[in-house]
């Protein structure tokens, strides 16, 4: 990977465009944006630490684990809006809460604190102009900015996120969530191929001390890219750590549910890579990673090859932890429950059922998993046995990641831009509210009593009941 020195040929003129940023101030009309100097690092403050409140979504679905359940939260009654705030952009990654605030941010590369209550914007940061589409060597994101949900660190009270900017760089911004002042900046390149041809869309994780982050391709798989993982510590400063997929292109971590923090290992989905037969090239497949980013376990499909030549990966999905057993499903449709404890290789699987296409990230509650898939909705049971068992399937034009809570489960059909709470028993809508336009792969947030949800033009505030 490129190394990003932080001498004083570098860090000065970084720390004086950051300070120049922070006299500007940070106001409800936009912030100043983050230099666009060298390869650096900002630390402009101390850090801040706050600590999380029962009912906070500091992360995707809420926990290291992304289990996407919220045992607090409010009982599914009916639906109202609460607020409605637009923004400069679409909000792709789950909105965040933490305390009186909600973080968002956008295509547009700004990110926001919202008063959780009522919307208002109380600061914005704006990054820096994002990618066009006329730069890009393919993609489906016109401007692309921030894609992956950001993430909020209690021990320094900041939110990180990384935007795509203009002529293809990827920059981690570290924000205090309570100002929005920039407090670290750093920019963080996957450490093979192009970085112009690769995007930033899973979900950010916290882990022991740094920042995760992982890289895909465009939608399209064009160009140089390989799937790869980074880790920055939450300072700013010190090593950067990558892990890159060992195939010649392709392999991209994409997921939008993000990397999984299961103890002492990284939890990841592998798409796709170029190797259609012969000796398996890394791809398409589940990895176990080691804090320092060495893979330590991992498992493919015995249909690695053809899964490859028909794009019917694995890395679609968020892996998650259910009980002893990791599950996962791509793009195939095929659920493999794995042992958590050794993943097995090449067709390790300890169980496999046909369940559906799926896309983004699972929610899990107990042993039981709801799987997002292409057009609808599954719940999946896994027994303590290691079976696997599907229990009901909903239809939907496009759903939409899952979170369950307040004796519901909350999905988004983004092409009929609907809220459905739906009855984890049968699967039976219980409730639904129109969002408008929103992206691919939304998922709500249940936190303070109200479902959140990131639309194409902003953020949307549900009451319930």
């Amino acid at each position: 990977m490129r190394q990003l020195r932080a001498d004083r040929r570098v860090l000065l003129p970084a720390v004086a465009a950051a300070l120049a940023a922070l006299v500007a101030g940070c106001t409800s009309g936009g912030g100043a944006a983050v230099s666009t100097a060298a390869p650096s690092t900002v630390v402009a403050g101390a850090a801040s630490p706050t600590p999380l409140r029962a009912g906070d979504w500091p992360t995707y679905h809420r926990d290291a684990l992304r289990t996407g359940t919220a045992p607090d939260a409010a009982p599914v009654g009916p639906l109202g809006t609460a607020w409605t705030t637009k923004l400069d952009g679409a909000v792709y990654g789950q909105p965040l809460v933490v305390g009186d605030k909600v973080l968002a941010a956008t295509e547009n590369n700004t990110v926001y604190g919202l008063d959780a209550s009522s919307g208002a914007v109380v600061w914005s940061r704006h990054l820096g102009a994002p990618a066009r589409a006329a730069e890009l060597p393919c993609g489906n994101i016109d401007p692309l900015g921030i894609t992956g949900t950001p993430v909020y660190d209690p021990a320094t009270g900041r939110v990180f996120a990384v935007g795509e900017l203009a002529g293809g760089r990827h920059v981690l911004a570290g924000l205090d969530a309570a100002t929005g002042a920039l407090e670290v900046q750093r920019e963080v390149e996957p450490p093979k191929g192009d970085p112009l041809a690769h995007q930033q869309r899973s979900a950010l994780a916290l882990w022991n001390g740094r920042v995760v982050i992982a890289f895909g391709g465009l939608f399209g798989d064009c160009g140089d890219y390989v799937g790869s993982v980074v880790s920055v510590p939450t300072s700013g400063a010190g090593t950067v750590l990558s892990y890159a997929v060992p195939t010649g292109r392709e392999g991209g971590i994409w997921a939008s549910g993000g990397p999984v923090v299961d103890g002492d290992r990284l939890l990841v989905a592998v798409g796709n890579g170029e190797s259609t037969g012969g000796t398996y090239d890394g791809s398409d497949s589940v990895l176990a990673l080691s804090p320092e980013l060495q893979r330590v376990d991992w498992f493919t499909p015995s249909t690695w090859a053809d899964d490859n030549a028909q794009d019917l990966d694995l890395g679609s999905l968020s892996p998650v932890r259910v009980g002893g057993h990791v599950l996962a499903v791509g793009k195939r449709g095929e659920a493999y429950l794995l042992d958590a404890q050794h993943f097995g290789g090449i067709g390790g699987q300890v169980a496999q059922a046909t369940v559906c296409p799926a896309y983004g990230g699972a929610a899990v509650d107990g042993s039981t998993v709801y799987v997002p898939c292409q057009q609808g909705l599954a719940r999946v049971t896994v027994g303590q046995d290691g079976s696997l068992h599907q229990d009901w399937q909903v239809d939907l034009e496009r759903g939409g990641s899952p979170v369950v809570g307040g004796g519901a489960v909350w999905v988004v059909d983004d092409h009929r831009g609907l809220l459905l709470a739906l009855d984890p028993a049968s699967g039976r809508v219980l409730q639904q509210a129109k969002t408008g336009p929103a992206p691919h792969f939304a998922s709500p947030v249940l936190a303070g009593g109200r479902v959140l949800v990131g639309t194409d033009a902003g953020v949307t505030a549900f009451s319930v009941g």
